[in-house]
């Protein structure tokens, strides 16, 4: 384990967080940094400079990313406390890369809003928006007010030797915006809105959050190596925030469709007026339909 000492205003407990790891990740390296332009580029750039070290699992945390990037280019600024951002970086032999961002953002919302099965199965509060977007649902769910924006993920690869990395990035809202402050945690906004962790589970700060979801996380991808996402398909459906709306995508030959779930791939589907048609992940950028792009 290996940390870089981070302001004292919050404590990481890095040697708490990597003993619990550590077992699932034999080799890993646990760090956290007070300021970084990306853990997601820091890491991709590590694994291009020694592809021998890539293949050690390594957790690299910024109190503040000054040059985060969401999906599509979106830029994700943070500040410390305000937020929780880092990066996940192992290699994974998936046969089939399809739904894991999908997992991810699954493993994070039952770690955050734990929703009971059987009779007394509770209704979530956090939901999912495809293919990467954890929405903190609004009262009823009903549009034009389905929920506001909790936190996002970014999934990126690269080879290394025989074998192919993923970093797997993360954007938190922890704590509420103060009064007349500008929500600089997601910059720029995005339509759905802002939400914080702390309006979910009202104890929990970035390290809380972290310790929280970090085992969760790393076992969900483990399970997904193994399995791929189909035994995943009912759990993240109940958590659909688009499934019945419809939604426009960025597709020339697909404008709009009424969102029909996703399969056991991962892979969304829509029904329009050419019969039911497939949406791959990383292909369109979904927004509710009459939204103004952002």
């Amino acid at each position: 384990m290996s940390h870089s000492p981070a302001p004292d205003a919050l404590n990481w407990g890095a040697e708490g967080l990597w003993e619990a790891l550590e077992p699932l990740l034999p080799g890993l390296s646990v760090e956290v940094v007070a300021t970084m332009g990306s853990t997601n580029t820091e890491l991709l750039a590590r694994a291009r400079q020694s592809p021998a070290d890539a293949l050690k699992p390594a957790l690299l945390v910024a109190e503040q990313q000054t040059a985060g990037r969401g999906r599509q280019g979106k830029a994700w600024q943070s500040a410390a406390g305000a937020s929780l951002t880092f990066s996940l970086a192992l290699p994974l032999a998936l046969a089939d890369w399809s739904g894991l961002s999908l997992a991810v953002g699954l493993a994070l919302a039952e770690a955050l809003d734990p929703v009971h099965a059987g009779p007394d199965v509770g209704t979530p509060r956090l939901g999912l928006k495809w293919p990467n977007d954890l929405i903190l649902l609004d009262a009823h769910g009903q549009a034009p007010h389905i929920g506001r924006k909790l936190g996002g993920i970014l999934i990126e690869t690269v080879q290394a030797g025989s074998q192919r990395i993923a970093v797997i990035g993360m954007g938190l809202n922890i704590r509420p915006l103060a009064p007349g402050a500008a929500p600089d945690t997601t910059a720029p906004q995005l339509n759905w809105g802002f939400a914080c962790v702390q309006e979910l589970q009202p104890g929990l700060d970035a390290p809380a959050t972290l310790a929280r979801i970090a085992v969760p996380l790393v076992q969900a991808l483990q399970a997904f190596e193994r399995q791929g996402f189909a035994p995943l398909q009912p759990a993240f459906a109940r958590r659909d925030v688009l499934a019945g709306r419809l939604v426009t995508t960025s597709l020339p030959g697909l404008p709009q469709g009424r969102a029909d779930g996703v399969d056991g791939t991962g892979t969304l589907w829509l029904q329009t007026a050419d019969g039911r048609r497939p949406v791959a992940s990383g292909e369109v950028s979904l927004k509710p339909a009459g939204a103004t792009p952002c």
